[in-house]
């Protein structure tokens, strides 16, 4: 894992999600994409058709993640957090993230949700993912992660991340996020953001899916830091 990541506090304020620049080097894009064909790495397996997600395929890995993915999630929640209390904050809500993942953690088991959420997800040529949120149950780290495991214009073609932010007497705003290789990350906002206005902060909910792949095959790993009920 890349440690270079950039400040992102300002970005995601301004409009729900940020670039984090390369995170993974290619040959750790390439060990998490032959790992989708070993099942035993895997808790679950989901056809997104049959369930009306739209077309394509992912994955959650079992505990313990892979060392990668772990390392990621818990670097990633560190420095996420302060700015995950502000907007708890900024929304109203008296719920307060603890400093460590381990223990936020902790708290999700207590409420019942020990399932991990770290994922891979698989497109091939003709299939997207419907606009949606990743929520798993009661408790619910406001910020994600999605990172590339290959490159636009030579793995793939179409497939684009869109986010959507939806604000109250508004109609919905979409953004195409410009992630440019394998092991560009994008941070983005789960369900709920703050945003400022003349009289004060609002809600914004975002909602985020992918675009039709044109060609090829589009490979993305998640790391989601709530686990499942």
């Amino acid at each position: 894992m890349n440690e270079g990541v950039l400040d992102l506090g300002e970005a995601l304020d301004a409009q729900g999600w940020a670039l984090t620049g390369p995170l993974l080097s290619s040959h750790e894009c390439a060990a998490l994409r032959d790992a989708f064909d070993d099942r035993a790495r895997f808790r679950s397996h989901i056809d997104m058709q049959r369930h009306g997600y739209g077309r394509g395929e992912y994955r959650y890995f079992n505990y313990p993640l892979p060392a990668v993915v772990q390392q990621l999630r818990e670097t990633l929640y560190a420095r996420l957090v302060p700015l995950a209390n502000q907007w708890q904050v900024r929304l109203g809500h008296s719920q307060r993230f603890p400093a460590s993942l381990d223990e936020y953690l902790e708290r999700c088991h207590r409420a019942g949700q020990c399932r991990p959420t770290p994922l891979v997800l698989r497109y091939a040529a003709g299939d997207y993912n419907r606009l949606h949120q990743d929520l798993y149950g009661d408790q619910v780290f406001p910020l994600q992660l999605a990172v590339l495991l290959g490159n636009p214009g030579e793995d793939f073609e179409g497939g684009e991340f869109v986010l959507t932010e939806q604000k109250a007497r508004s109609q919905s705003r979409v953004d195409v996020v410009p992630l440019a290789g394998a092991g560009d990350g994008v941070v983005f906002a789960v369900n709920e953001r703050p945003a400022r206005g003349p009289r004060g902060d609002h809600r914004v909910r975002m909602r985020h899916g992918v675009s039709c792949v044109r060609r090829g095959e589009r490979m993305t790993l998640g790391v989601i830091f709530h686990d499942a009920s």
